[in-house]
């Protein structure tokens, strides 16, 4: 059976037809939509957000799919999110490939039909147009998004300086020369991820449990 685990009072959500792997974990307030499949090892979370998979989406092995409480992570219909993936606070419009090891940040949204190729990066606040390509190990940023070469580090930061990571993710301003804001952040995520010693397994039979976990 799956590992849930209830979260500040949420339970997942599974529907009856989707299958969830033995050791896959789902924790909080997350919602699996009809005919998804969540293989081995994939970790879905709520941490203060929802993560919602519409229908017929597939979570490969070892992806993490983690909501905020700013950004929701939401997934549209026939969705693929590929082997180590990681998405956090993002949107993924209906018809889209999230492909292995591929990153999707805060605030990001994936147009119908995109493609994110292996390694690539949509970077936080990012907006893909529909039928968007993001090439293998390139990096996406901007509203729209502009696409760059990973060595590009120079044009990938002028756009991602005004996206401000710290101030949107962490409320924190940028650090003066020779600071570092890592003490506090670290602080900050830490009291907040502190809330899953709280957390409890959901039993079988229990609210948000389903035949849907073994098929």
């Amino acid at each position: 059976m799956a590992m849930l685990f209830e979260h500040q009072g949420h339970t997942p959500e599974v529907d009856p037809t989707a299958y969830v792997a033995p050791n896959a974990t789902l924790s909080g307030a997350v919602r699996v939509g009809p005919g998804c499949r969540i293989l081995f090892g994939a970790a879905l979370t709520a941490e203060g957000g929802p993560v919602e998979l519409g229908e017929g989406c597939i979570v490969m092995e070892n992806a993490v799919l983690r909501g905020t409480r700013q950004d929701p992570l939401r997934l549209g219909r026939h969705v693929l999110v590929g082997p180590q993936a990681y998405l956090v606070g993002c949107r993924a419009d209906d018809d889209v490939f999230l492909a292995s090891g591929c990153r999707v940040f805060n605030g990001a949204r994936v147009g119908a039909r995109s493609e994110v190729r292996i390694n690539a990066v949509v970077h936080l606040r990012t907006v893909l147009p529909e039928e968007t390509t993001v090439p293998i190990g390139w990096v996406a940023v901007g509203d729209p998004g502009q696409l760059f070469p990973p060595d590009d580090h120079g044009e990938i930061w002028a756009v991602q300086r005004e996206l401000d990571f710290p101030g949107y993710v962490f409320g924190l301003a940028r650090p003066a020369e020779g600071d570092s804001l890592m003490p506090e952040i670290s602080q900050r995520f830490g009291r907040a991820l502190g809330r899953h010693r709280d957390d409890r397994p959901v039993e079988e039979g229990r609210p948000g449990d389903s035949p849907g976990l073994s098929r």
